[in-house]
């Protein structure tokens, strides 16, 4: 689980601070991805396998980018880009549909899925989603999905992963992710063991900054 791939403007922001992997580190850990045998797969691969039994590659990874920064344009993207890798990137659609400049515009979004990468919904704005109506939760949930599918996806497919907010969820919102044909959801809790069973609660390793080799090695479940 990434955030931001760039440099915080400031060491004193700790919150923007623990959420930024600089791109050189970002580099390095695609590197070592491939030296150690992994996959990049996708969301739609993990899933294909677990229902179906779809043959995975012997080290399958999933790399998820949240919120949809610009830097996951500028600096993820290419960089996946050039080594074959793909990504998974969770978007708040209104710091797009109202041109956050910090944020990714629908052709930048549309240009990643064109190339292979998944474009997911992370809600319209963000919100705490527990103890909510089910008139918000068809704003935040069902109007991302939709205008993914028409902005980035071109009504070629239809987005059905989702991302709750900070982690947060509740029965509810797993109920209605539900009657909206959204097949999985990932948290914000750390874990390696993914199932159909516990596919509304799938587990995230965070990359933090400033990991050594070990570290991030560990997050993958190696031994080190």
């Amino acid at each position: 689980m990434y955030h931001y791939i760039s440099a915080p403007p400031t060491p004193n922001d700790r919150l923007r601070y623990n959420l930024s992997v600089p791109p050189a580190e970002f580099e390095l850990h695609l590197d070592m991805l491939q030296r150690l045998g992994y996959t990049t797969i996708s969301l739609y691969d993990l899933y294909a396998h677990l229902k179906d039994g779809a043959p995975l590659p012997p080290k399958p990874v999933v790399l998820t980018f949240d919120d949809g920064y610009l830097d996951a344009y500028t600096e993820a993207f290419p960089r996946l880009k050039a080594r074959k890798m793909t990504g998974t990137f969770f978007i708040v659609t209104d710091f797009i549909n109202f041109r956050n400049p910090n944020h990714l515009t629908w052709a930048m979004a549309r240009e990643m899925a064109e190339a292979g990468m998944s474009i997911e919904p992370h809600s319209r704005t963000h919100p705490d989603l527990r103890n909510r109506s089910h008139n918000f939760l068809v704003w935040e949930i069902l109007g991302p999905i939709e205008q993914i599918t028409y902005y980035a996806y071109g009504e070629r497919r239809r987005p059905r992963f989702f991302c709750y907010p900070s982690g947060q969820y509740d029965d509810h919102v797993i109920r209605f992710l539900k009657t909206v044909d959204i097949w999985a959801a990932v948290t914000t809790q750390p874990g390696l063991v993914h199932t159909l069973q516990n596919a509304y609660t799938w587990s995230r390793q965070r990359v933090l900054p400033g990991m050594n080799a070990k570290q991030f090695a560990r997050l993958l479940g190696e031994s080190v």
